[in-house]
């Protein structure tokens, strides 16, 4: 008999990690749980996330999109008989019993080498600091954050012109493709688990639309970094200040390098107008001052 595998994932990068369960006939996948809809833009129009999205293409397959879980839920959970739980970039923290209803328990393919880097930006903070190696981490979720034993952990390079997004990608998709090659073993028993040395825990923060600001006062290769690592969301920004203009604006740095140590400006985008070469930019706006 197939496993059957309840799967919670909410963001782009959880589809890498679906999609390699959903492909590999070894498994059966009887519901998805996303987070719901939620209003996004000027019109603030309710948007479905990538997860939902792609779950409602699988007709085969029961999805539940929920902000929280009640006891409703919880009972239909049960009705599912899971033998195990995978999670993959959901945004909640899943309650005890909800970690309990699988026979298996939840695993948490995680984009970090746990203990390092525990939290909601591990990729982040791992570019943010300069940091030669990634790496994922597949673990056994308890109550407590990214705090569960280790099944597996596999390391990855950081690449010089890495952003947020790509690194993000390459852990998923290796995490997903060692998820299911080591899952039938797991559940066989056939893997032993290790506890993680928490003294050596470090935590990373929630990001929000105002994390992206520059601080001019850094380093350029700071800076540079912080480009890197603030793409594509929330997005490094500035302020420039434009003649004529009462207030200044906003200004995405969506892409530079360095020369010879100093920062260049390649691509930007200012609030409400497309993404253009910084070149562009200073020549529909000569006289605009970036805000340091």
């Amino acid at each position: 008999m197939k496993p059957r595998i309840i799967f919670f994932g909410s963001d782009w990068g959880s589809l890498f990690v679906l999609n390699s369960l959903v492909s590999d006939k070894r498994f059966k996948i009887v519901g998805i749980v996303t987070l719901p809809a939620k209003p996004q833009g000027r019109k603030q129009a309710l948007t479905p996330n990538p997860v939902e999205q792609y779950a409602k293409t699988l007709f085969e397959i029961k999805f539940f999109p929920f902000k929280r879980f009640n006891r409703q839920s919880i009972d239909r959970f049960k009705k599912l008989k899971a033998d195990v739980g995978i999670l993959a970039w959901y945004g909640k923290i899943l309650p005890k019993e909800i970690l309990e209803i699988p026979k298996h328990g939840v695993l948490n393919v995680h984009p970090s080498l746990l203990p390092k880097y525990r939290g909601p930006s591990p990729v982040q903070a791992a570019i943010l600091n300069g940091d030669k190696k990634a790496g994922v981490t597949i673990f056994k979720m308890d109550e407590q954050m990214d705090h569960g034993p280790i099944l597996v952990q596999f390391k990855e390079e950081i690449k010089p012109d890495d952003t947020s997004q790509s690194l993000y990608e390459r852990l998923f998709t290796v995490g997903g493709q060692s998820l299911a090659t080591i899952l039938p073993s797991y559940l066989e028993g056939k893997i032993k688990l290790r506890k993680q040395n928490h003294k050596m825990a470090t935590y990373t923060r929630l990001l929000n639309r105002d994390s992206g600001k520059i601080c001019w006062q850094d380093k350029d290769k700071v800076i540079e970094r912080f480009i890197r690592a603030m793409h594509p969301w929330p997005g490094a920004w500035t302020r420039v200040k434009i003649p004529g203009k009462r207030k200044p604006k906003r200004l995405k740095i969506l892409k530079a390098h360095l020369e010879r140590g100093k920062l260049v400006l390649d691509q930007v985008q200012l609030e409400g107008k497309k993404p253009v070469t910084y070149s562009q930019f200073q020549a529909g706006y000569p006289s605009a001052r970036i805000m340091k």
